[in-house]
Protein backbone atom coordinates (compact mmCIF):
# COMPACT_ATOMS: atom_id res chain seq x y z
CA UNK A 1 0.00 0.00 0.00
CA UNK A 2 1.35 3.40 -1.41
CA UNK A 3 2.18 5.67 2.04
CA UNK A 4 0.02 9.00 2.19
CA UNK A 5 1.69 11.98 1.16
CA UNK A 6 1.03 14.56 4.16
CA UNK A 7 0.81 18.19 2.80
CA UNK A 8 0.40 20.69 6.02
CA UNK A 9 -0.51 24.57 4.89
CA UNK A 10 0.64 27.40 7.56
CA UNK A 11 -1.85 30.19 7.85
CA UNK A 12 -5.71 30.23 6.97
CA UNK A 13 -6.90 33.20 5.37
CA UNK A 14 -7.90 33.43 2.38
CA UNK A 15 -4.81 32.07 0.50
CA UNK A 16 -4.31 29.24 2.77
CA UNK A 17 -7.74 28.01 2.96
CA UNK A 18 -7.73 28.30 -0.87
CA UNK A 19 -4.47 26.40 -1.24
CA UNK A 20 -6.91 23.87 0.88
CA UNK A 21 -9.50 23.62 -1.00
CA UNK A 22 -7.56 23.30 -4.70
CA UNK A 23 -5.26 20.68 -3.22
CA UNK A 24 -7.95 18.18 -1.66
CA UNK A 25 -10.45 19.11 -5.11
CA UNK A 26 -7.33 18.11 -7.35
CA UNK A 27 -5.63 15.36 -5.64
CA UNK A 28 -8.97 13.29 -4.30
CA UNK A 29 -8.56 9.74 -4.42
CA UNK A 30 -4.42 9.93 -4.43
CA UNK A 31 -3.12 8.86 -1.21
CA UNK A 32 -2.71 12.69 -0.04
CA UNK A 33 -3.88 14.42 3.40
CA UNK A 34 -4.37 18.05 3.57
CA UNK A 35 -4.23 20.10 6.59
CA UNK A 36 -3.86 23.67 7.79
CA UNK A 37 -2.63 24.91 10.55
CA UNK A 38 -3.45 28.23 11.98
CA UNK A 39 -3.37 30.68 15.20
CA UNK A 40 -6.21 32.93 17.06
CA UNK A 41 -3.55 34.77 17.90
CA UNK A 42 -1.82 35.89 14.68
CA UNK A 43 -4.62 38.46 12.89
CA UNK A 44 -5.74 38.29 9.15
CA UNK A 45 -4.92 41.06 6.42
CA UNK A 46 -8.35 41.62 5.29
CA UNK A 47 -10.17 44.65 4.03
CA UNK A 48 -13.00 45.01 1.48
CA UNK A 49 -11.39 43.08 -1.45
CA UNK A 50 -11.85 42.78 -5.83
CA UNK A 51 -11.08 40.00 -8.00
CA UNK A 52 -10.12 39.89 -11.67
CA UNK A 53 -12.29 36.74 -13.59
CA UNK A 54 -10.11 34.19 -13.12
CA UNK A 55 -12.04 33.97 -9.23
CA UNK A 56 -15.07 32.96 -10.93
CA UNK A 57 -12.90 29.84 -12.30
CA UNK A 58 -11.56 29.20 -9.09
CA UNK A 59 -15.07 28.19 -8.29
CA UNK A 60 -15.38 26.67 -10.84
CA UNK A 61 -13.00 24.20 -9.94
CA UNK A 62 -14.08 23.65 -6.50
CA UNK A 63 -17.53 23.47 -7.58
CA UNK A 64 -19.10 26.95 -5.35
CA UNK A 65 -22.09 27.95 -6.92
CA UNK A 66 -22.22 31.91 -6.86
CA UNK A 67 -25.47 31.49 -4.86
CA UNK A 68 -24.05 30.02 -1.77
CA UNK A 69 -20.72 31.95 -1.40
CA UNK A 70 -21.76 35.27 -2.86
CA UNK A 71 -24.05 36.14 -0.18
CA UNK A 72 -21.99 34.77 2.95
CA UNK A 73 -19.56 36.94 1.73
CA UNK A 74 -21.37 40.17 1.17
CA UNK A 75 -19.92 40.22 -2.73
CA UNK A 76 -20.88 42.17 -5.73
CA UNK A 77 -20.28 41.53 -9.09
CA UNK A 78 -17.22 43.75 -10.74
CA UNK A 79 -17.31 44.40 -14.46
CA UNK A 80 -13.66 46.42 -14.43
CA UNK A 81 -11.92 49.00 -12.76
CA UNK A 82 -12.49 53.04 -13.67
CA UNK A 83 -9.56 55.13 -12.86
CA UNK A 84 -9.69 58.76 -11.78
CA UNK A 85 -7.66 61.54 -12.10
CA UNK A 86 -4.51 59.71 -12.96
CA UNK A 87 -4.19 61.91 -16.63
CA UNK A 88 -4.08 65.70 -16.86
CA UNK A 89 -5.57 65.43 -20.89
CA UNK A 90 -8.12 67.04 -21.95
CA UNK A 91 -10.93 64.39 -22.23
CA UNK A 92 -8.95 61.69 -20.23
CA UNK A 93 -9.64 62.32 -16.86
CA UNK A 94 -11.02 58.98 -16.03
CA UNK A 95 -11.46 55.90 -18.22
CA UNK A 96 -12.53 52.11 -17.80
CA UNK A 97 -10.36 49.27 -17.47
CA UNK A 98 -13.39 46.71 -18.61
CA UNK A 99 -13.01 43.18 -18.07
CA UNK A 100 -13.67 40.89 -21.68
CA UNK A 101 -16.96 40.11 -23.33
CA UNK A 102 -17.61 38.20 -26.19
CA UNK A 103 -19.29 41.68 -27.58
CA UNK A 104 -15.98 43.41 -27.84
CA UNK A 105 -15.41 41.38 -31.22
CA UNK A 106 -17.56 43.58 -32.67
CA UNK A 107 -15.77 46.94 -31.84
CA UNK A 108 -12.41 46.60 -30.19
CA UNK A 109 -10.71 46.22 -33.82
CA UNK A 110 -12.53 49.86 -34.53
CA UNK A 111 -11.06 50.81 -30.96
CA UNK A 112 -8.02 49.56 -31.85
CA UNK A 113 -7.39 50.87 -35.67
CA UNK A 114 -8.74 54.54 -34.44
CA UNK A 115 -5.65 54.41 -31.12
CA UNK A 116 -3.51 53.45 -34.16
CA UNK A 117 -4.42 55.87 -35.86
CA UNK A 118 -4.50 58.74 -33.51
CA UNK A 119 -0.88 57.64 -32.63
CA UNK A 120 -0.52 58.86 -36.31
CA UNK A 121 -1.55 62.31 -35.84
CA UNK A 122 -5.02 62.17 -36.87
CA UNK A 123 -8.41 63.34 -35.39
CA UNK A 124 -9.87 60.60 -34.50
CA UNK A 125 -12.29 59.54 -31.17
CA UNK A 126 -9.58 57.14 -29.07
CA UNK A 127 -10.93 57.02 -25.74
CA UNK A 128 -11.42 53.03 -24.74
CA UNK A 129 -15.06 54.12 -22.70
CA UNK A 130 -16.85 54.56 -26.69
CA UNK A 131 -15.75 50.95 -27.80
CA UNK A 132 -15.86 48.17 -25.34
CA UNK A 133 -18.79 46.42 -23.63
CA UNK A 134 -18.31 45.83 -20.06
CA UNK A 135 -17.03 49.93 -19.81
CA UNK A 136 -20.56 50.34 -20.83
CA UNK A 137 -21.91 47.98 -18.57
CA UNK A 138 -19.33 49.67 -15.28
CA UNK A 139 -21.45 53.32 -16.09
CA UNK A 140 -24.49 51.97 -16.49
CA UNK A 141 -24.18 50.34 -13.23
CA UNK A 142 -25.21 46.95 -15.03
CA UNK A 143 -25.00 43.54 -13.48
CA UNK A 144 -22.57 41.26 -16.10
CA UNK A 145 -25.31 38.36 -16.84
CA UNK A 146 -27.55 38.61 -19.64
CA UNK A 147 -31.09 37.64 -20.21
CA UNK A 148 -31.31 33.51 -21.45
CA UNK A 149 -32.22 35.03 -25.19
CA UNK A 150 -29.04 36.85 -25.24
CA UNK A 151 -25.93 34.65 -26.03
CA UNK A 152 -23.30 36.69 -25.22
CA UNK A 153 -20.79 35.97 -22.46
CA UNK A 154 -19.35 39.11 -20.25
CA UNK A 155 -16.23 38.02 -18.10
CA UNK A 156 -16.40 38.95 -14.73
CA UNK A 157 -14.76 39.69 -11.20
CA UNK A 158 -16.31 39.96 -7.81
CA UNK A 159 -15.84 42.38 -4.57
CA UNK A 160 -16.27 40.51 -1.53
CA UNK A 161 -15.32 40.87 2.18
CA UNK A 162 -11.58 39.09 2.50
CA UNK A 163 -12.55 37.97 5.91
CA UNK A 164 -15.76 36.18 5.56
CA UNK A 165 -13.83 34.82 2.86
CA UNK A 166 -11.56 33.06 3.96
CA UNK A 167 -14.19 31.75 6.76
CA UNK A 168 -16.23 30.61 3.65
CA UNK A 169 -13.34 28.43 2.53
CA UNK A 170 -12.36 27.21 5.92
CA UNK A 171 -15.76 25.78 6.53
CA UNK A 172 -15.82 24.13 2.62
CA UNK A 173 -12.43 22.70 3.19
CA UNK A 174 -13.25 20.97 6.77
CA UNK A 175 -16.27 19.54 5.43
CA UNK A 176 -14.04 18.06 1.93
CA UNK A 177 -11.53 16.31 4.29
CA UNK A 178 -9.08 19.18 5.36
CA UNK A 179 -8.01 18.88 8.99
CA UNK A 180 -7.77 21.86 10.42
CA UNK A 181 -5.21 22.27 13.28
CA UNK A 182 -5.25 25.81 15.79
CA UNK A 183 -1.71 26.39 17.33
CA UNK A 184 0.98 28.77 17.34
CA UNK A 185 4.13 27.92 15.58
CA UNK A 186 7.27 28.31 18.11
CA UNK A 187 9.88 26.20 16.03
CA UNK A 188 10.57 24.91 12.88
CA UNK A 189 12.85 22.31 12.34
CA UNK A 190 14.46 20.54 9.48
CA UNK A 191 15.88 17.52 7.94
CA UNK A 192 20.08 17.25 7.13
CA UNK A 193 19.50 18.44 3.74
CA UNK A 194 18.16 21.45 4.61
CA UNK A 195 14.20 20.25 3.80
CA UNK A 196 11.59 21.09 6.29
CA UNK A 197 10.65 18.32 8.70
CA UNK A 198 8.09 19.46 11.18
CA UNK A 199 6.80 22.22 12.75
CA UNK A 200 6.17 22.64 16.42
CA UNK A 201 3.79 24.28 18.80
CA UNK A 202 4.03 26.91 21.13
CA UNK A 203 2.36 23.22 23.48
CA UNK A 204 4.31 21.35 22.05
CA UNK A 205 2.88 19.52 19.28
CA UNK A 206 5.07 18.44 16.43
CA UNK A 207 3.43 18.29 12.94
CA UNK A 208 5.14 16.35 10.33
CA UNK A 209 4.87 16.52 6.37
CA UNK A 210 6.08 15.83 3.25
CA UNK A 211 5.20 19.33 1.83
CA UNK A 212 4.32 22.59 3.39
CA UNK A 213 2.25 25.16 2.09
CA UNK A 214 3.67 28.80 3.58
CA UNK A 215 0.70 31.15 3.80
CA UNK A 216 1.89 32.80 6.72
CA UNK A 217 1.69 36.21 5.13
CA UNK A 218 4.64 39.00 5.17
CA UNK A 219 5.79 36.90 8.17
CA UNK A 220 6.99 34.08 5.44
CA UNK A 221 7.57 32.05 8.59
CA UNK A 222 8.89 29.37 6.72
CA UNK A 223 10.19 30.16 3.19
CA UNK A 224 11.94 33.24 4.52
CA UNK A 225 12.50 32.91 8.02
CA UNK A 226 13.51 29.38 7.67
CA UNK A 227 14.60 28.91 4.29
CA UNK A 228 15.84 32.13 3.62
CA UNK A 229 14.83 32.48 0.78
CA UNK A 230 15.96 35.78 -0.71
CA UNK A 231 13.49 38.22 -1.18
CA UNK A 232 13.39 40.99 -4.24
CA UNK A 233 11.80 44.02 -3.85
CA UNK A 234 10.18 46.22 -6.26
CA UNK A 235 10.23 49.40 -4.27
CA UNK A 236 12.49 50.95 -7.33
CA UNK A 237 9.46 51.25 -10.06
CA UNK A 238 6.74 51.05 -7.23
CA UNK A 239 6.91 53.33 -4.39
CA UNK A 240 3.86 52.19 -2.35
CA UNK A 241 4.51 50.74 0.48
CA UNK A 242 1.70 51.54 2.87
CA UNK A 243 -2.10 52.12 3.02
CA UNK A 244 -4.88 53.43 5.20
CA UNK A 245 -8.34 51.97 5.11
CA UNK A 246 -11.69 53.54 6.32
CA UNK A 247 -15.35 51.40 5.74
CA UNK A 248 -18.35 53.43 4.92
CA UNK A 249 -22.10 52.54 4.76
CA UNK A 250 -23.28 50.99 1.58
CA UNK A 251 -24.32 53.03 -1.15
CA UNK A 252 -28.09 52.77 -2.26
CA UNK A 253 -27.11 51.68 -5.80
CA UNK A 254 -24.33 49.63 -5.55
CA UNK A 255 -21.42 50.18 -8.45
CA UNK A 256 -20.72 47.55 -10.35
CA UNK A 257 -17.23 48.58 -10.90
CA UNK A 258 -13.71 49.15 -9.12
CA UNK A 259 -13.33 53.18 -8.55
CA UNK A 260 -9.40 53.67 -8.32
CA UNK A 261 -9.07 57.62 -7.97
CA UNK A 262 -5.30 59.24 -8.12
CA UNK A 263 -4.97 61.45 -5.32
CA UNK A 264 -1.47 63.44 -3.94
CA UNK A 265 0.75 60.08 -3.13
CA UNK A 266 -1.00 57.00 -4.34
CA UNK A 267 -4.68 56.39 -5.16
CA UNK A 268 -7.81 55.79 -3.16
CA UNK A 269 -10.12 52.45 -3.80
CA UNK A 270 -13.68 52.40 -3.44
CA UNK A 271 -15.28 48.71 -3.28
CA UNK A 272 -18.77 48.10 -2.86
CA UNK A 273 -20.31 45.42 -0.96
CA UNK A 274 -23.48 44.96 -0.08
CA UNK A 275 -23.26 45.59 3.69
CA UNK A 276 -21.18 48.57 3.42
CA UNK A 277 -17.91 50.26 1.07
CA UNK A 278 -14.67 49.44 1.24
CA UNK A 279 -12.36 52.32 1.43
CA UNK A 280 -8.63 52.51 1.29
CA UNK A 281 -5.97 54.48 -0.12
CA UNK A 282 -2.77 53.44 -1.11
CA UNK A 283 0.64 55.88 -1.11
CA UNK A 284 4.76 55.98 -0.75
CA UNK A 285 5.49 57.04 3.11
CA UNK A 286 8.60 58.48 1.39
CA UNK A 287 6.02 61.28 -0.02
CA UNK A 288 3.16 61.33 2.71
CA UNK A 289 3.04 60.95 6.56
CA UNK A 290 0.75 58.51 7.55
CA UNK A 291 -1.30 61.47 9.52
CA UNK A 292 -1.34 63.11 5.74
CA UNK A 293 -2.86 60.16 4.30
CA UNK A 294 -5.23 60.31 6.52
CA UNK A 295 -6.57 63.55 6.39
CA UNK A 296 -6.73 63.31 2.91
CA UNK A 297 -9.06 59.62 2.65
CA UNK A 298 -11.64 61.70 5.28
CA UNK A 299 -11.66 64.80 2.75
CA UNK A 300 -12.09 62.40 -0.20
CA UNK A 301 -14.79 60.58 1.42
CA UNK A 302 -16.42 64.22 3.21
CA UNK A 303 -15.63 62.79 6.77
CA UNK A 304 -12.97 64.60 8.26
CA UNK A 305 -14.38 65.86 11.01
CA UNK A 306 -15.68 62.27 11.90
CA UNK A 307 -14.68 59.74 15.04
CA UNK A 308 -14.98 56.92 12.55
CA UNK A 309 -11.65 55.05 12.96
CA UNK A 310 -9.06 54.09 10.43
CA UNK A 311 -6.34 51.20 9.82
CA UNK A 312 -3.15 51.60 9.08
CA UNK A 313 -1.42 48.81 6.43
CA UNK A 314 2.41 48.10 5.19
CA UNK A 315 3.20 46.74 2.28
CA UNK A 316 6.39 44.78 1.17
CA UNK A 317 5.97 44.98 -2.39
CA UNK A 318 8.43 42.42 -4.49
CA UNK A 319 8.56 38.83 -4.90
CA UNK A 320 10.61 36.04 -3.65
CA UNK A 321 13.77 34.76 -5.56
CA UNK A 322 12.04 31.03 -5.54
CA UNK A 323 8.25 30.22 -4.96
CA UNK A 324 9.26 26.81 -4.32
CA UNK A 325 11.93 26.22 -2.46
CA UNK A 326 13.15 23.06 -0.93
CA UNK A 327 9.86 20.60 0.26
CA UNK A 328 8.08 24.24 1.22
CA UNK A 329 5.91 26.26 -1.27
CA UNK A 330 5.22 30.01 -0.73
CA UNK A 331 1.30 31.06 -1.57
CA UNK A 332 -0.24 34.88 -1.48
CA UNK A 333 1.58 37.05 0.80
CA UNK A 334 4.91 35.08 2.17
CA UNK A 335 5.71 34.88 -2.04
CA UNK A 336 5.26 37.94 -2.86
CA UNK A 337 3.15 40.93 -3.20
CA UNK A 338 2.41 43.40 -6.54
CA UNK A 339 0.11 46.40 -4.51
CA UNK A 340 -3.46 45.96 -5.67
CA UNK A 341 -3.98 48.14 -8.22
CA UNK A 342 -5.01 45.62 -10.47
CA UNK A 343 -6.54 43.20 -7.90
CA UNK A 344 -4.40 40.76 -9.07
CA UNK A 345 -3.68 39.46 -5.55
CA UNK A 346 -5.94 36.13 -5.53
CA UNK A 347 -5.07 35.84 -9.19
CA UNK A 348 -1.54 35.54 -8.18
CA UNK A 349 -2.39 32.78 -5.53
CA UNK A 350 -4.55 30.95 -7.76
CA UNK A 351 -2.07 30.67 -10.80
CA UNK A 352 0.43 29.56 -8.00
CA UNK A 353 -1.11 27.20 -7.04
CA UNK A 354 -2.92 25.68 -10.18
CA UNK A 355 0.89 25.76 -11.91
CA UNK A 356 1.91 24.15 -8.66
CA UNK A 357 -0.10 21.22 -8.38
CA UNK A 358 0.08 20.64 -12.16
CA UNK A 359 3.83 20.80 -11.65
CA UNK A 360 4.25 18.73 -8.74
CA UNK A 361 1.36 16.25 -10.10
CA UNK A 362 3.52 15.66 -13.46
CA UNK A 363 6.92 15.17 -11.60
CA UNK A 364 5.00 12.16 -9.65
CA UNK A 365 5.18 14.43 -6.69
CA UNK A 366 8.66 15.08 -6.98
CA UNK A 367 10.31 18.44 -6.91
CA UNK A 368 11.49 17.07 -10.48
CA UNK A 369 9.64 20.47 -12.22
CA UNK A 370 10.53 22.97 -9.84
CA UNK A 371 13.13 25.09 -11.66
CA UNK A 372 9.95 25.31 -14.53
CA UNK A 373 7.97 26.46 -12.36
CA UNK A 374 9.77 28.94 -10.80
CA UNK A 375 10.39 30.40 -13.52
CA UNK A 376 6.76 30.46 -14.98
CA UNK A 377 6.12 32.27 -11.79
CA UNK A 378 8.65 34.85 -11.65
CA UNK A 379 7.56 35.55 -15.04
CA UNK A 380 3.67 36.40 -14.10
CA UNK A 381 4.84 38.46 -11.22
CA UNK A 382 7.21 40.49 -13.55
CA UNK A 383 4.74 40.78 -16.05
CA UNK A 384 1.95 41.98 -13.53
CA UNK A 385 4.49 44.57 -12.18
CA UNK A 386 5.14 46.20 -15.80
CA UNK A 387 1.70 46.76 -16.13
CA UNK A 388 0.71 47.87 -12.92
CA UNK A 389 4.41 50.18 -13.16
CA UNK A 390 3.24 51.18 -15.94
CA UNK A 391 -0.07 53.30 -14.80
CA UNK A 392 2.26 55.81 -12.38
CA UNK A 393 5.29 55.74 -15.52
CA UNK A 394 2.73 57.04 -18.36
CA UNK A 395 0.77 59.70 -15.70
CA UNK A 396 0.84 63.34 -16.99
CA UNK A 397 0.00 64.97 -13.39
CA UNK A 398 3.07 67.17 -12.61
CA UNK A 399 0.97 68.77 -9.16
CA UNK A 400 2.99 66.47 -6.33
CA UNK A 401 6.41 64.81 -6.15
CA UNK A 402 5.20 62.22 -5.87
CA UNK A 403 3.66 61.85 -9.20
CA UNK A 404 6.68 64.11 -10.88
CA UNK A 405 8.77 61.08 -9.06
CA UNK A 406 6.64 58.39 -10.67
CA UNK A 407 6.69 59.48 -14.66
CA UNK A 408 10.19 60.77 -14.37
CA UNK A 409 10.93 57.41 -13.16
CA UNK A 410 13.51 55.31 -15.69
CA UNK A 411 13.72 52.06 -13.24
CA UNK A 412 11.68 49.97 -15.47
CA UNK A 413 12.30 46.85 -17.10
CA UNK A 414 13.44 46.64 -20.86
CA UNK A 415 9.47 44.82 -21.60
CA UNK A 416 8.33 47.83 -20.68
CA UNK A 417 10.20 49.76 -22.28
CA UNK A 418 10.23 48.53 -25.48
CA UNK A 419 6.42 48.27 -25.29
CA UNK A 420 6.89 52.23 -24.60
CA UNK A 421 8.64 52.79 -27.69
CA UNK A 422 5.73 50.69 -29.85
CA UNK A 423 3.44 52.84 -29.00
CA UNK A 424 4.75 56.19 -28.86
CA UNK A 425 6.28 55.40 -32.11
CA UNK A 426 3.30 54.27 -34.00
CA UNK A 427 4.08 51.24 -34.21
CA UNK A 428 1.54 47.74 -34.43
CA UNK A 429 1.19 47.04 -30.32
CA UNK A 430 -0.52 43.72 -30.91
CA UNK A 431 2.14 42.74 -32.71
CA UNK A 432 4.59 43.83 -29.96
CA UNK A 433 2.92 41.91 -27.64
CA UNK A 434 3.18 38.23 -29.55
CA UNK A 435 6.16 39.26 -29.73
CA UNK A 436 7.18 39.45 -26.55
CA UNK A 437 4.47 37.00 -25.48
CA UNK A 438 3.10 38.73 -22.59
CA UNK A 439 -0.21 38.95 -24.06
CA UNK A 440 -1.25 35.40 -21.55
CA UNK A 441 -0.99 38.10 -18.36
CA UNK A 442 -2.83 41.50 -19.62
CA UNK A 443 -3.78 41.20 -23.06
CA UNK A 444 -3.91 43.50 -26.08
CA UNK A 445 -6.57 44.67 -25.63
CA UNK A 446 -5.37 46.18 -21.55
CA UNK A 447 -2.81 47.70 -22.73
CA UNK A 448 -4.44 49.66 -25.45
CA UNK A 449 -6.96 50.72 -22.90
CA UNK A 450 -4.42 52.27 -20.35
CA UNK A 451 -2.37 53.78 -22.92
CA UNK A 452 -5.23 55.12 -24.45
CA UNK A 453 -7.01 55.91 -21.49
CA UNK A 454 -4.42 57.87 -20.21
CA UNK A 455 -4.79 59.77 -23.36
CA UNK A 456 -1.32 58.89 -24.46
CA UNK A 457 -1.81 60.98 -27.69
CA UNK A 458 -0.03 64.18 -29.93
CA UNK A 459 -1.10 67.09 -28.42
CA UNK A 460 -5.04 67.99 -30.05
CA UNK A 461 -3.30 70.83 -31.73
CA UNK A 462 -1.41 68.80 -33.50
CA UNK A 463 -4.24 66.50 -34.90
CA UNK A 464 -5.04 66.35 -38.63
CA UNK A 465 -8.59 65.70 -39.88
CA UNK A 466 -8.94 62.73 -40.65
CA UNK A 467 -10.08 61.34 -44.47
CA UNK A 468 -12.46 58.64 -45.54
CA UNK A 469 -9.60 56.24 -44.73
CA UNK A 470 -8.86 57.04 -41.26
CA UNK A 471 -12.91 57.23 -40.46
CA UNK A 472 -13.36 54.21 -41.74
CA UNK A 473 -15.60 52.81 -38.27
CA UNK A 474 -18.70 55.03 -37.81
CA UNK A 475 -18.73 55.90 -33.73
CA UNK A 476 -22.25 56.35 -33.73
CA UNK A 477 -23.14 53.14 -35.33
CA UNK A 478 -20.80 51.72 -32.43
CA UNK A 479 -22.89 53.59 -29.91
CA UNK A 480 -25.82 52.28 -31.12
CA UNK A 481 -25.28 48.57 -30.73
CA UNK A 482 -23.41 48.44 -27.39
CA UNK A 483 -26.45 50.58 -25.97
CA UNK A 484 -29.06 48.40 -27.55
CA UNK A 485 -26.98 45.39 -26.14
CA UNK A 486 -27.37 46.93 -22.84
CA UNK A 487 -30.92 46.61 -22.55
CA UNK A 488 -30.62 42.73 -22.26
CA UNK A 489 -28.67 43.55 -19.32
CA UNK A 490 -30.55 44.52 -15.49
CA UNK A 491 -29.75 47.18 -12.96
CA UNK A 492 -26.63 45.50 -10.50
CA UNK A 493 -29.04 46.12 -7.47
CA UNK A 494 -31.49 43.94 -8.96
CA UNK A 495 -29.32 41.19 -9.60
CA UNK A 496 -27.75 40.95 -6.06
CA UNK A 497 -31.63 41.18 -4.38
CA UNK A 498 -32.18 38.16 -6.51
CA UNK A 499 -28.90 36.35 -5.42
CA UNK A 500 -29.72 36.84 -1.84
CA UNK A 501 -33.08 35.77 -1.70
CA UNK A 502 -32.28 32.28 -3.36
Amino acid sequence: MLNTKKVLILGGGTAGWMAANLMIKKWAGQNISVSLLESEEIGIIGVGEGSTPSLKDFFAYVDIPEQEWMPACNATYKNGITFKNWSSKPGFSSYCHPFPSQLDDYTADAFIYNAFVRRKGIDVEAHPDQFLFASHLCQQGLAPQAAFHFPFNVSYGYHFDSVLLGKFLKNKAKERGVTHIEGTVAAVEQHPNGDISRLVTKDGRAIEADLFVDCSGFQAVLIQQCLKEPFISFGNNLFNDSAVVMPTAATAQVNSQTIATALKAGWAWDIPLTNRTGNGYVFSSAFCSNDQAETELRTKLGLLDSAEPVRFLKMKVGRLQQHWAKNCLAVGLSQGFIEPLEATALHLVQETLLAFIEAYSAAGFTDKNRDKFNQIINHRFESVRDYIVCHYKVNSRTDTDYWRANSNNNDISESLRQVLQCWVGGADLRQEIDRQQIGRYFPSISWHCLLAGYGLFPEQSQLKPGNAEALKYNLTSIRDFVERCALNYQPHQNILQKLHQV
